[in-house]
């Protein structure tokens, strides 16, 4: 491992190289690693904006969708900003270069967020209602619900860049977009969990329940899609706003109110 990984680590982790401390025989400076330490974090921290406004942006168009009175696709909202030694150690095993540079073309999950709906076609709304937005642009997509993943993981993966406005500076920053249904996050959870406890050596018996579960979670999502559709719960179409509308009348409802 090069002293430049070594000097990465020991910033994420709050080293502070003491007299003794040695590094291949080199011990570095202080204001070396404290420099590393501002740089990293900063780095970071456009990340951590760069969810902020993916978050602001649906909370946007769920509020927009209460106001209507009409169907609300989101049902809620998870964000996670990946730990510096995850994002070093992803660098380390793939064998990017170790720099900031690197970092930031090849490492595209940093800043993730997850919306979860209820149906399948909201997942399509959803995504076509954030893509169509002018600041942001689509990098990638993945679609692992039409060709869900052997072990039966399901979700729409994107890769999206969007601006991010700095005090001295305005950056691209990538983010990682999932959407999926209720179903399917409740599987990849329990997923997740289950080779978390193994540490990914998952016996072949819970494999195959696994495998069992995520086929019963997708007959679910087409059993309740079905239903939706009977039901016809998909919304008012919301008049379009009249700006020579005259308002005379509410301001008159409004004088009546306070007396």
């Amino acid at each position: 491992m090069t002293l430049e990984v070594m000097a990465l680590w020991m910033v994420m982790r709050s080293w502070q190289p003491s007299s003794s401390a040695e590094l291949n025989g080199v011990v570095p400076p202080v204001r070396d690693v404290r420099f590393l330490r501002g740089q990293f974090t900063d780095f970071m921290l456009g990340y951590k904006f760069a969810i902020d406004e993916v978050i602001t942006k649906i909370n946007i168009l769920r509020e927009d969708f209460n106001n209507a009175n009409e169907y609300n696709p989101i049902e809620h909202i998870n964000s996670r900003l990946k730990s510096p030694e995850s994002v070093l150690e992803k660098v380390q095993r793939k064998k990017y270069a170790m720099n900031l540079a690197s970092i930031r073309e090849n490492v595209l999950d940093i800043a993730g967020v997850r919306v979860v709906c209820s149906f399948i076609s909201d997942i399509g709304k959803i995504r076509d209602m954030l893509v169509g937005q002018e600041d942001i642009t689509l990098l990638d997509e993945r679609d692992y619900i039409t060709h869900r993943k052997p072990n039966g993981y399901q979700s729409l993966h994107l890769i999206v860049s969007i601006p991010v406005f700095r005090a001295d500076r305005t950056d691209r920053m990538p983010v990682e977009i999932q959407i999926r249904t209720i179903a399917m996050d409740f599987w990849a959870s329990l997923e997740h969990k289950i080779y978390y406890k193994y540490r990914g050596e998952v016996p072949a018996n819970l494999r195959s329940e696994l495998a069992q579960a995520a086929d019963a979670a997708g007959q679910l999502d087409e059993k309740m899609e079905a239903l939706h559709r009977l039901v016809g719960r998909t919304g008012e179409t919301r008049p379009s706003l009249t700006d020579s509308l005259d308002l005379s009348v509410l301001y008159a409802d409004f004088l009546s109110d306070r007396l």
